[in-house]
């Protein structure tokens, strides 16, 4: 009902005659079901002026940058902000997932398993892929399942809606998602998508593979050549995007994304965390190994050593195209989800090490905590911002070290308990 209502109270734009006469005969129209009692009147609680205000404020923006007023209108009559990204964006939660929770989700043996499916589903087409862009077919696969669960779930908003109610309400970004919504018209117009179709997310990221419009603009392929890069709905077009995205950040073909490894006793872990980048051989002189006993079939790549969650879980040398699925999504999490789940498709296990599930991560006010009691005790980590650099880092390790502790740099519950009684 609110958005039938919000469609009184529409704002039209640069209006060619036959389109300003259905507005009138729309508004009659109204008029009748109104003065019928049918529904509400456009100035109940619901209406928000504001929003309308920015529709024609915005319109100009638009227009310059080749929006027809046909476009324009035909998209945000009847529009009103969404609710659901509304509050999302406003949503300020603490909660962490801690990352073993995140990869039994992301990498269930259902989504495995439905992956492996897919694969022989889309072998012909994953082939092509493969060979038109170099980038692994599994990996490909990977994000398909991460984003959206095979298609499973594009997300239930319309792409424009949200974006122009972030661009409207949003308190930062407001250059970035004014660019966003311009572009997400843009494909509209083109005819790439029908804008009633423009499935995604509450943020804006959209189709199968959830690109940005931006993104969409840049990556996105016309696999099938039909004359629409249709990420919505055409899976072969999707998944080659997505192909695309990773072989314009700088895939590396026929590489993998890193390997599971252990550490040996007394390892120095200042090495970790981005500390230090050596080959795969340079790695094995400090006693690295890979955690399933085989040898670096690459040792001349290189790799840095990463502690998802310290010295009380795996270990990880990661390579190049670890951080091009980064690129992706900025989040160590997600790329080591696409890269474990890659590998489980084409037949590989699960991980071999196991989470020391009590050393749980730190909400942003326990972070904020952390590095307060650490500069209160001399081991300087700078500004306590709730931001877990090198500098903070560096201040962990060395009290850990002054108290006989595993020198991990790793912020846990564990390490703030361990400040809170007293250093």
């Amino acid at each position: 009902m609110r958005s039938f209502v919000r469609r009184t109270a529409s704002v039209m734009v640069d209006l060619p005659r036959e389109t300003f006469l259905k507005s009138r005969l729309w508004r009659l129209a109204t008029g009748l079901v109104l003065a019928s009692g049918l529904m509400v009147s456009a100035t109940s609680a619901y209406a928000d002026p504001g929003f309308d205000r920015f529709v024609r404020d915005f319109w100009p923006k638009a227009k310059a940058a080749g929006i027809s007023s046909q476009t324009y209108n035909s998209v945000f009559t009847g529009m009103e902000p969404d609710d659901d990204t509304l509050r999302l964006m406003s949503k300020q939660s603490e909660f962490v997932k801690p990352i073993w929770e995140y990869l039994d989700s992301a990498v269930s043996d259902t989504r495995v398993e439905k992956g492996r499916e897919l694969l022989t589903e889309y072998a012909t087409v994953l082939s092509q892929i493969e060979t038109r862009y170099g980038v692994d077919r599994e990996a490909v696969l990977a994000i398909w399942g991460m984003e959206t669960n095979y298609g499973g779930f594009m997300g239930r908003h319309n792409v424009i809606q949200a974006l122009a109610t972030l661009a409207y309400a949003a308190p930062r970004r407001k250059k970035f998602w004014n660019k966003e919504l311009v572009t997400a018209l843009a494909i509209v117009q083109a005819g790439h998508v029908r804008f009633q179709d423009m499935e995604g997310s509450w943020a804006g990221a959209m189709g199968h593979t959830q690109f940005m419009p931006s993104s969409w603009q840049a990556y996105a392929s016309d696999y099938n050549g039909d004359g629409r890069r249709d990420i919505w709905t055409s899976v072969p077009d999707a998944l080659a995007s997505t192909a695309n995205y990773l072989k314009k950040h700088g895939w590396q073909t026929g590489k993998t994304w890193g390997y599971e490894v252990q550490l040996p006793a007394g390892f120095n872990y200042q090495l970790a965390d981005g500390e230090k980048t050596l080959t795969l051989g340079e790695w094995s002189k400090y006693g690295i190994r890979r955690a399933n006993g085989k040898g670096f079939p690459r040792p001349a790549d290189k790799g840095v050593l990463v502690l998802p969650a310290g010295a009380n879980g795996p270990a990880f040398l990661m390579l190049r195209n670890f951080y091009v699925i980064k690129r992706y999504n900025n989040a160590t999490a997600y790329a080591l989800a696409v890269g474990h789940l890659a590998d489980r498709l084409i037949g590989g296990g699960p991980l071999a090490g196991d989470w020391s599930r009590d050393h749980l991560p730190l909400k942003r006010s326990e972070r904020v905590a952390l590095q307060n009691y650490l500069n209160q005790l001399g081991f300087s980590v700078g500004a306590a911002d709730g931001k877990i650099g090198p500098a903070t880092r560096r201040g962990i390790r060395a009290y850990q070290q002054s108290r006989g502790l595993i020198p991990d740099g790793y912020a846990s519950a564990v390490l703030l308990a361990h400040l809170k009684l007293g250093g």
